[in-house]
C-alpha cells in the first residue's frame, strides 16, 4: 500500500471502530469499490492493536478498578457494582464469540459484500433511530444485570454482519432497555477491549501461519494512526453525545447506504 492509503485506512479504523457507523464497511469498502488492494493480516493487526491501546488508555482507571474489583477475594467486593459491571462485561462477550466461532466461515464467503454493507448500514441505521427516540434514558451502569448484559451480547453478535456497527447495535440495545446515552456508549466502549484482545489474538495467530512478510513502515504507521484517531474520536464523541444525539450519525448511515445502493445498481 501507498504510505497515503495506510494513513487513511488507518484513521478510519480509529474512527469507526468506535462510532456507530461500521468499521469493517468502511475497511472493506475501498478495496471493493476504489479498487484499493487488501491491507493484509499485518495491517489488520496493527490497527486493532492501535484501537485496543486506545480504549484501554483512556478507560485505564475503569480497567483498573474492574480487573482488581473482579480479581479481589473478599466477597463484599465480589458482589459490589464494579465487579457485577465487570461480569456483565464477560457475559456480553460470550455469545458474539460463540457466533464468531459457528457463523465466521459462512459470514466471510456470503456477506462481505456491497450490498450486504448497503443494506445492513440502511436498516440498522433506523434501528438505531429508533432505539434513541422511544428510550427512556434513565438507567445507569450501576443496574446493569445478567439479564441486560446478555441481551447486549446478543445484539453484539449481529454486528458480525457487514455494515451493522458493534458500537451501533450494542448502544441501541441499551437505549431499547432504557439506559442513557453516555452508559450506554460507555458499556459499548468497555465491551469492546475483550473482543478486539480477541479479534487481535486470531489474527495474529492466522499471520503466524501463513507467514505473510511484514512491512514494518505500514504496521508502525498504522498503529500510532489508529491510537491518535481512536482516542481523539471517543473523546469527542463522549463530550458531545447528550448534545448531538446518535441523528447525525443516523443521517450519515442513510446517506452512505444510498449511495452504495446507487454504486452497485
Amino acid at each position: 500500500m501507498d504510505l497515503w492509503q495506510t494513513i487513511v485506512l488507518a484513521i478510519i479504523q480509529g474512527l469507526t471502530e468506535f462510532l456507530p457507523i461500521s468499521s469493517s464497511a468502511h475497511l472493506i469498502l475501498p478495496s471493493q469499490v476504489l479498487g484499493w488492494t487488501d491491507q493484509g493480516l499485518a495491517f489488520d493487526v496493527a490497527v486493532h492493536v492501535g484501537t485496543l491501546l486506545a480504549v484501554m488508555g483512556y478507560f485505564r482507571q475503569d480497567v483498573i478498578r474492574l480487573s482488581s474489583a473482579w480479581f479481589a477475594d473478599t466477597a463484599q467486593r465480589r458482589t459490589g457494582p464494579d465487579s457485577r459491571l465487570a461480569w456483565a462485561i464477560i457475559l456480553a462477550t460470550v455469545p458474539a464469540g460463540l457466533a464468531g466461532v459457528l457463523f465466521n466461515d459462512f459470514i466471510e464467503e456470503e456477506l462481505r459484500s456491497a450490498l450486504v454493507i448497503a443494506l445492513a448500514t440502511i436498516g440498522f441505521g433506523l434501528v438505531l433511530w429508533w432505539s434513541d427516540a422511544v428510550g427512556r434514558r434513565e438507567r445507569g451502569l450501576d443496574g446493569l444485570g445478567w439479564r441486560d448484559a446478555l441481551l447486549i451480547g446478543i445484539a453484539q453478535a449481529l454486528a458480525l454482519i457487514p455494515g451493522t456497527s458493534r458500537s451501533g447495535i450494542t448502544m441501541t440495545a441499551a437505549l431499547f432497555l432504557g439506559y442513557k446515552r453516555e452508559a450506554a456508549a460507555r458499556f459499548s466502549f468497555l465491551l469492546s477491549i475483550p473482543l478486539i484482545i480477541a479479534a487481535g489474538l486470531l489474527k495474529g495467530m492466522e499471520l503466524a501461519e501463513t507467514g505473510t512478510e511484514a512491512q514494518w513502515i505500514d504496521i508502525l504507521v498504522g498503529t500510532a494512526v489508529s491510537f491518535a484517531s481512536a482516542v481523539i474520536c471517543i473523546h469527542l464523541f463522549l463530550r458531545f453525545l447528550d448534545r448531538l444525539g446518535f441523528m447525525p450519525y443516523v443521517i450519515y448511515r442513510l446517506l452512505l447506504g444510498a449511495l452504495l445502493l446507487l454504486m452497485i445498481s
